[in-house]
C-alpha cells in the first residue's frame, strides 16, 4: 500500500472541512489532522473494516478544533467542543440530522480509550489513527514504507511539543476532562517517546 492507495473522498463536505481546518488549525495541527484520516483508512484498509470515507474525513478535520483559541470553551471538554462544530458544520453542509449526530459522536469518541469496531467503525478508526500519531500506539501496524511516505508528504512539524502545551492547559482549566486524565496518565511520556518523530520533523 503506498499514500496514493488513499483516496480522500473528493466531496463538498471534505474540501469545505479542510479549508475550515486550514483556517483554524496551525499547520502541525492541520497535517495531524490529515494524517488522522490516512493512517486510519489505511488500517480499514489492511484490517478489511468497512466505513463511511467522508464521516471520517470530516471527523478527522474536526476533532482537535476544540483546542484551537476560537473554538476552544473554557467549560466544555475540547473533544465535546469539537464534537459540537462538527454538527453545527455538518448542518451548514445540508446532512441529515443523524448524519450530524453522527460527526459529533465520532469526534466525542476519538478520546475514549476504544470503541468497539461494530459500534462505530469510524470513531474506532480515528481512536487508532489519534493514538498512533500523537502517543506513537501500534506504529507496526502500517508498513514502514506507508509511514515514511505519509510522513515526508505531512511532517509532523514539532506537533508533539504543540500538542502536549495545548493538553496542559485543558487541563489546567478543565480538570475533569478528557485532556486532563490524559495529562495524568502520562501522555507527556508517550509523546516524548513516539516513535514517528524519528522519521524528521
Amino acid at each position: 500500500m503506498t499514500l496514493d492507495d488513499l483516496v480522500i473522498p473528493d466531496t463538498r463536505a471534505c474540501r469545505a472541512a479542510l479549508e475550515v481546518a486550514s483556517a483554524y488549525c496551525s499547520p502541525a495541527l492541520l497535517n495531524h489532522s490529515v494524517r488522522a484520516y490516512l493512517w486510519a483508512a489505511a488500517y480499514a484498509s489492511a484490517q478489511d473494516i468497512a466505513f463511511d470515507p467522508e464521516l471520517l474525513y470530516v471527523s478527522a478535520m474536526f476533532h482537535d478544533l476544540g483546542l484551537v483559541k476560537e473554538f476552544d470553551s473554557h467549560t466544555v471538554p475540547f473533544d465535546e467542543a469539537g464534537g459540537h462544530v462538527a454538527w453545527v458544520f455538518a448542518a451548514g453542509a445540508g446532512w441529515p440530522v443523524e448524519r450530524r449526530v453522527r460527526a459529533s459522536e465520532v469526534v466525542v469518541r476519538h478520546m475514549w480509550d476504544e470503541v468497539n469496531v461494530a459500534m462505530d467503525p469510524e470513531a474506532h478508526l480515528l481512536v487508532y489513527s489519534t493514538s498512533l500519531d500523537i502517543s506513537g500506539r501500534r506504529p507496526d501496524t502500517l508498513s514502514a514504507d506507508l509511514r515514511t511516505e505519509v510522513l515526508a508528504r505531512y511532517p509532523r512539524l514539532g506537533l508533539g511539543e504543540e500538542f502536549l502545551a495545548c493538553f496542559r492547559d485543558q487541563a489546567a482549566r478543565k480538570p475533569d476532562s478528557s485532556a486532563a486524565a490524559a495529562v495524568r496518565q502520562g501522555i507527556a511520556a508517550r509523546i516524548a517517546a513516539n516513535p514517528l518523530d524519528a522519521y524528521g520533523a
